[in-house]
């Protein structure tokens, strides 16, 4: 009987038995340092990952996400939180290092380990569970002539023998990953945010802006999926979120500051190289997506 051969991509192991694309159609994620996760901007201007409670969670049918204008999000299945959200992130820092499309072995271990969790079953229950709800899922979105639509991972087993997860990302998802369509979310501040899920949503989406505009609490909120029915507690929740990112970014050395005059939320920050590079290039009459 012929062996399978496995070989290393990037630290990961792929079964090379698996029938690979033609060369001319493999295509890669970008490249990102590993102190950041890349996430398609669409995802982090939108209620698709919300910042919401723990406990039941609502099954979506082809539900409208609030997004920013210009940007059109479809949605079925159970609704995504900032949790979900980490192991997206966790599993494509991982397909990064190879093309799409392929069998990309990771263990539930590198997994945990890379979005600083502790090995423990507890830990490896949620982590099914979340890879699970992120195969049976249905998104659609579009934006400025492009679309895509599909689940946000392809396909997903486990190996019995080395009880390997064996994940596939398909190949049409680098369609949201054009050089001016994500952004490179610092992992530090993120991790210090664990548990502050409105938090999280509100670095990401700051993060994915170069100059933040001033933004109605009330719009943030619903940008957030918020499902905080009292108006008033919702925002002393969103001016707790605040402070705790202002607090995370001052930690790990970002500049970051918010003022809310009114029902005004004003946000000081420092753009990312690659985002002071757009508006270089906004000057110069060119016209870039920050």
């Amino acid at each position: 009987m012929e062996k399978k051969h496995r070989a290393r991509i990037g630290g990961q192991k792929r079964d090379e038995a698996a029938p690979a694309p033609p060369l001319q159609a493999l295509v890669h994620l970008p490249h990102w340092p590993d102190f950041v996760r890349g996430v398609p901007n669409g995802f982090l201007r939108s209620a698709l990952f919300g910042a919401i409670a723990k406990g039941h969670r609502r099954y979506l049918a082809g539900e409208l996400i609030p997004t920013l204008d210009g940007l059109t999000i479809i949605y079925t299945g159970e609704r995504l939180d900032q949790g979900d959200l980490d192991v997206w992130e966790s599993v494509l820092h991982v397909v990064r290092l190879q093309a799409l499309g392929l069998p990309c072995r990771m263990t539930s271990y590198s997994l945990l380990k890379l979005m600083g969790n502790t090995d423990t079953g507890k830990n490896r229950k949620v982590l099914h569970t979340r890879i699970t709800r992120l195969i049976a899922n249905a998104v659609e979105i579009k934006q400025e002539g492009w679309s895509y639509i599909g689940s946000l991972i392809d396909k997903a087993f486990k190996d019995d023998k080395t009880q390997e997860w064996v994940i596939v990302v398909s190949p049409r998802l680098h369609t949201l990953f054009a050089a001016d369509q994500f952004t490179q979310i610092d992992w530090n501040v993120r991790r210090t945010l664990v548990g502050k899920s409105l938090a999280q949503w509100l670095h990401g989406f700051y993060a994915s802006h170069a100059r933040p505009y001033p933004m109605r609490m009330e719009t943030l909120l619903r940008l957030a999926g918020s499902e905080d029915e009292s108006m008033s507690s919702a925002r002393q929740t969103l001016r707790k979120a605040l402070d705790a990112l202002a607090e995370a970014s001052k930690a790990h050395g970002q500049a970051f500051s918010y003022d809310i005059q009114g029902d005004l939320v004003h946000i000081d920050k420092k753009p990312s190289e690659s985002q002071r590079r757009h508006l270089a290039k906004r000057l110069n009459g060119q016209k870039v997506l920050l």
